[in-house]
């Protein structure tokens, strides 16, 4: 069992920037390919970007060159640093990990067995 807490969201102003942290416990987090998603009310979750226990990192095109994805093994968490925000970031976003997930599929939602509960990032434009 993997328990994951997201913190870091808040209201913040059209583009500037916000680190959102996941901090795991539980069964060995280093192994795993970690995944931050968003969600809006009615949409469907999106994903945002992927790092693997390796540091390979993915990210949705929406967010590419200004999300990234980082991680520290030794602290059992990873960061999302997101910069030039726009309002159309504004959503909760999820950590999310599993032994399943893989490179090729950490896109999808699916994929995973583990999720925090979530932090809000409000931008105001």
């Amino acid at each position: 069992q993997v328990q994951l807490v997201e913190s870091g969201g808040g209201l913040v102003q059209a583009g500037a920037s916000v680190r959102l942290s996941c901090a795991a416990s539980g069964r060995t987090f280093n192994n795993y390919l970690m995944g931050w998603f968003r969600q809006t009310p009615g949409k469907e979750r999106e994903f945002v970007a992927g790092i693997h226990w390796t540091g390979y990192t993915y990210y949705g095109d929406s967010v590419k060159g200004r999300f990234t994805a980082s991680r520290d093994n030794a602290k059992n968490t990873v960061y999302l640093q997101m910069s030039s925000l726009k309002s159309e970031d504004t959503a909760l976003y999820y950590c999310a990990t599993g032994s399943r997930v893989t490179i090729p599929t950490m896109m999808f939602s699916s994929s995973y067995d583990y999720w925090g509960q979530g932090t809000q990032v409000t931008v105001s434009s």
